[in-house]
């Protein structure tokens, strides 16, 4: 015979608030354990469904005749009801009608109050317990005697390391809020709700959402659902009354039971056991409108609250919440950026569809509220892949860790939010862009690093490491600013170097696939910090400032071609097009762009691009623009490859011509090194304004191809017979 099965749509159930999200989690669970243990339950539109044997007049009265609470007791908080005093009359009274009460449905209620109160007896108990010894000592008794069924609670609310108690963030410190207890709450609302009967018509707006009136109970909801808790501003009188559903104070409690604490031990770490607790990480202070550094510093913890769509049992979700870590490169996700990289990163095989990330924040005072983050979809993002080279993922967390320290100066701090601001939104949109915002704030990163010297070493920061090559086309957005930013990257010289050394304090060590980048000082190095000439200025003004230094470095080093001619040192793996340079002279780019594009593309491995990155990188170009004589003379003289077979000998003065704006004498000199090489200019002289020749002094850094040297060629020397 076929069990008709009903489907029940419970609108009080929703991700947000929290204290109704654990209240659909209490539901299926009750029903499963004392009522349908077929019973399953999804998400679906930001509702909850329950799919019981149980119709909805059915539901409704298992609830209101057969619902048997679970004994949540705790002689270890405050106002637990097992001591006498003031501050303790509510809980001991509501403790003791439950105790005292002849309702089969209470009876195991009331058997684990005795339990307790023997335990109390054992230890010789008579009072609170106000020193941490005795409240430890207490806490071991508890588990030790307490009856089996308790243990559930027990493992929600603290777990005994080696010498320590640690409290999981859901249920405060030991399921108290301040003040407050959790316990003391629920054993008071099982007295109105179960004994006394006063809440009966409170229990369908509970499951379906329903308005009524008289739902006005002066039980806080504590740090579940901040709305409800009163206060300024959470009505609209100044003063917000607390107003909570007594059903929905019981219920959310009851869904706390599905997360059990275990103390896990990180092989990779020394000392003792470490908390693990479902889906849940450190703060991470991003990523929210509200977002702020000093979130992090709360002790409590974030949740990442799973969202599935597939109808599942209590067994199914019990084996899931106790899975509830993420993996991030191999190792468990520390904080909220590592749990949305863990997300993006691989995604989930156990359908879940989205998080609701949650933070416990000081809000109000001094009093903590479960704030919703944000939602995080599980899909899989390829491109968060590239964080996960163990050296970069390393130097995150090592970077993370000196940037939050109470030394790290103010611009750390900054670059840090930037860049795993960067990171989360990279875990949820797909795109170039948002992989390029990632790479320019890892630039923005090593430069705060290289600014501060003294920090960076007292903190032991390294460079950011040489990044995967991949970095390059998962970047490219098509854009004649990347394509330019690539070209001053990847330029490089056996003799002068590359790019980077212009930008950052650092040398990178040799050009093959194992290459490491380290830091060189100032005092270990006078050349190093004399190449160091990029600044936070105009870009213009900055490639000036590298032309200048390469073309001294050339001299210096003494930079030759294969058959001995001094020439520029401005060979890159992947050149510029003659279009991209034209529209920089023509000022139709974003330079600030180009800026902050060269900086992070200087961070790639430069000696691991392979050849068919670059075969179509240089197939996004086009040729079809050839920039002016002014150009096109003075690049004949700056460019390491041989023009119509000849290579040009440098000429230092033409690029202090240039750059001074004197366009007329630059290409006058130009053309005279031109004929000096067996080439015959067909322009003698070009002009141009003092701020076109800045800017053409500027456009002579970008590296070229041999087949757009040729075409310049063509362009402003005459035809060979």
């Amino acid at each position: 015979m076929t069990v008709e099965r009903h489907t029940h749509r419970l609108t009080g159930c929703a991700p947000i608030p929290l204290a109704h999200y654990l209240k659909a989690l209490g539901i299926l669970r009750l029903i499963a354990e004392q009522a349908d243990p077929t019973a399953q339950g999804w998400w679906a539109g930001d509702v909850f469904h329950l799919r019981t044997t149980l119709d909805e007049p059915a539901l409704c009265r298992f609830f209101l005749e057969d619902y048997q609470p679970t004994p949540l007791v705790g002689p270890w908080g405050a106002r637990s009801g097992f001591f006498s005093g003031a501050p303790e009359k509510s809980a001991r009274e509501a403790l003791t009608a439950i105790e005292q009460s002849d309702q089969p449905r209470l009876k195991l209620f009331g058997e684990a109050i005795k339990a307790v109160r023997q335990v109390l007896v054992q230890i010789k108990l008579a009072d609170k317990a106000d020193t941490p010894e005795d409240k430890r000592r207490l806490m071991m008794q508890c588990r030790a005697a307490l009856p089996d069924e308790l243990m559930p609670w027990l493992d929600a609310t603290y777990m005994l390391l080696d010498t320590e108690t640690k409290y999981p963030p859901l249920l405060g410190t030991g399921g108290n809020e301040g003040s407050g207890s959790y316990m003391s709450g629920f054993a008071q609302q099982v007295v109105s709700v179960v004994v006394q009967r006063e809440w009966d018509h409170a229990v369908r707006p509970a499951l379906f959402g329903l308005l009524e009136c008289r739902l006005g109970s002066s039980q806080t909801p504590g740090h579940f659902s901040p709305e409800a808790a009163g206060g300024a501003n959470a009505a609209s009188s100044s003063e917000g009354s607390v107003t909570t559903n007594p059903w929905d104070y019981l219920l959310l409690l009851e869904g706390t039971l599905l997360f059990a604490a275990a103390s896990v031990r990180r092989m990779e770490q020394r000392g003792g056991g470490m908390l693990g607790y479902p889906f849940c990480v450190r703060p991470a202070g991003v990523g929210y409108a509200s977002a702020a550094s000093s979130d992090e510093a709360n002790p409590r913890a974030e949740m990442w609250l799973p969202l599935w769509s597939s109808p599942s049992t209590v067994r199914e979700l019990s084996a899931l919440f106790s899975e509830g870590r993420a993996q991030v490169g191999g190792r468990p996700a520390r904080n909220g950026v590592d749990f949305a990289r863990a997300l993006a990163g691989l995604g989930t095989d156990r359908g879940i569809d989205e998080f609701q990330r949650y933070a416990f924040q000081q809000r109000n005072g001094q009093s903590y509220f479960a704030v919703p983050l944000g939602r995080f979809k599980v899909e899989p993002q390829p491109q968060i892949n590239l964080l996960a080279d163990p050296q970069l993922d390393a130097w995150l967390d090592s970077f993370r860790r000196a940037a939050t320290s109470d030394l790290a100066p103010s611009r750390a701090q900054r670059a840090l939010r930037r860049l795993e601001s960067a990171i989360l939104d990279l875990c949820q949109h797909k795109g170039p862009a948002r992989l390029q915002a990632v790479l320019i704030a890892l630039g923005e990163a090593e430069a705060v690093l290289s600014q501060s010297a003294k920090w960076r070493v007292n903190a032991y920061q390294r460079p950011v490491p040489l990044l995967s090559s991949n970095w390059l086309t998962d970047c490219d957005d098509g854009s004649s600013e990347f394509r330019l930013a690539a070209s001053l990257a990847g330029m490089y010289s056996p003799t002068v170097g590359n790019f980077r050394q212009h930008m950052e304090l650092v040398v990178v060590k040799g050009r093959s696939s194992e290459g490491r980048s380290q830091w060189v000082e100032w005092a270990e190095d006078s050349s190093a910090a004399c190449n160091l000439v990029w600044n936070s200025g105009d870009l213009a003004d900055n490639l000036i400032a590298v032309l200048q230094r390469r073309v001294i470095e050339a001299v210096r080093c003494g930079e030759r071609a294969d058959d001995g001619t001094p020439v520029f040192p401005g060979a890159s793996i992947l050149p510029a097009s003659l279009d991209d340079v034209g529209a920089f002279l023509r000022g139709e780019t974003n330079d600030e762009r180009i800026s902050l594009l060269t900086r992070g593309l200087t961070l790639l491995n430069w000696g691991k691009v392979r050849q068919e990155q670059v075969v179509n990188q240089l197939q996004r170009g086009s040729n079809e623009q050839i920039p002016d004589a002014t150009f096109s003379l003075l690049k004949l003289c700056f460019t390491p490859l041989p023009v119509r077979g000849v290579y040009v000998k440098l000429e230092p003065r033409i690029a202090r011509l240039i750059a001074g704006g004197r366009s007329a004498d630059a290409t006058m000199h130009a053309s005279r090194r031109l004929v000096g090489s067996c080439l015959s200019p067909a322009v003698r002289i070009a002009h141009c304004s003092a701020d076109s020749a800045r800017r053409v002094a500027a456009a002579l850094v970008f590296p070229l191809s041999w087949s757009d040297i040729d075409t310049m060629a063509t362009s402003v020397l005459q035809a060979t017979e």
